[in-house]
Formats: structure tokens, sequence, C-alpha cells
């Protein structure tokens, strides 16, 4: 607390001969460097979100003394990475084919380049292969319900409200239709019944166990 002391008593000494306009442009410039500089020094995302005297989006130079501007910065390439190492951790390895069919969607749309989705993005992690829901079901060597469902339990342990992460998020499993165009090989169709269940007659689109994130 006492730096934060120093810093006020400071930040008031700077100011205190400073028309209004010049403490809010002394203020923006600040912002606008130190946001730099998290970004430069890979700290942080170049992917964020801002806040200035509560209006999202608008320029720092609109901001009225003493603010605040607050960057609401992505978190989406470490959780990320870290839950497609854990799927693929917990994936069948017979051919390593399963392992590599892991794909990141961001509203409904692939993506690679994880920093650039947006902190309201929904992100959903699936797998392309048709015997996915086989692998989930621990027909294939993985214990049941171990990969997709293992993967969320490790993620909100990480990541979630228990976690040590400053920010929130929420994990869950769901079994997903996808639409055509997500992915080539998606959705697969069943050429052939697979007992009498009414979603696994020949003809129907399979669903996919998927994890997936929102931060809150």
């Amino acid at each position: 607390m006492a730096g934060v002391d120093f810093f006020e008593r400071d930040l008031k000494l700077a100011t205190a001969d400073l028309e209004p306009e010049a403490i809010n442009a002394m203020l923006a410039k600040f912002a606008k460097n130190s946001v730099r500089e998290v970004i430069s020094s890979g700290r942080a995302s170049g992917t964020y979100e801002r806040y200035v005297n509560g209006r999202q989006g608008v320029p720092e130079e609109t901001v009225q003394a003493p603010g605040p501007i607050i960057y609401e910065f992505s978190l989406w390439e470490p959780i990320i990475t870290f839950a497609l190492d854990e799927l693929r951790r917990r994936s069948p390895i017979k051919s390593g084919r399963f392992r590599g069919s892991f794909i990141v969607l961001a509203n409904q749309r692939e993506v690679r380049d994880y920093n650039a989705i947006g902190p309201d993005a929904e992100v959903i992690i699936t797998n392309f292969q048709p015997y996915v829901r086989k692998a989930e079901n621990g027909l294939l060597g993985a214990k049941r319900y171990s990969i997709f469902d293992g993967t969320k339990r490790a993620l909100a342990s990480r990541f979630g409200n228990e976690g040590r992460n400053a920010a929130a998020f929420m994990f869950e499993t769901r079994w997903l239709d996808v639409r055509a165009g997500v992915h080539p090989g998606m959705p697969y169709v069943l050429k052939r019944a697979q007992g009498r269940r009414k979603d696994r007659q020949a003809g129907m689109q399979i669903t996919y166990p998927a994890v997936v994130i929102n931060q809150v």
C-alpha cells in the first residue's frame, strides 16, 4: 500500500498547477504508453477492449480525470494451448491421427491465431475425426470421458474461478451439432445404424464432444 500512496502523492504534485485539459492529456498519454509497453514486452496480448470512463472503445484522449482507463486483454492463447496439449496427452496414440485432428472454433469459425480472438467470444475445441465419440466413450484405449471431460476439469483447476488466474472462465463439456462448412470433414453422416437410438440411425449427422470455454 505504501507504493500506491507515494504514487498518488506524486501524481497530485505533478498535476497541481495544470488545467483539467492538460491533466486529461497527461493521463491519456500515460495510459497509451503503458499499454504499448506491456504488449511489446510480451506480457499482454495485442487484442484488447478499451474502456474510458466506463465507455467502451472510445479513444484515450476522451478521458475525464481521474478516469479510469481500463484495458481488458484477451487471454485466449495460453488457455487454448493448455487445452490442446491436455487433449492430445489424453488421446489414443495408435496412429497419431486423432491427436492431430483437434480444431479450435471461435463463434463457429475455425481459428489458428488465438490472440486474435475477442474476449467475448465462445471458444469450442473438438476433433473432426468421425470416431471422436468412440474415443470419448472409452472404446479406443483411453478411459471413458477422460479426453474432453478430463480436459475440462484440468482447465477449471488451472484457469477457472478457483484457479490463480485473475480472469474467470467457465469451462463445459458439450456434445454439439456442427454445421456444414465449419470443417471439410464435418459433420460426419452415419452410413449405417448404430443401435436403436434415434440419433444413431443411418443418414444422421453425429454429434461431437467438445470443450466449450467462455470468459465471465
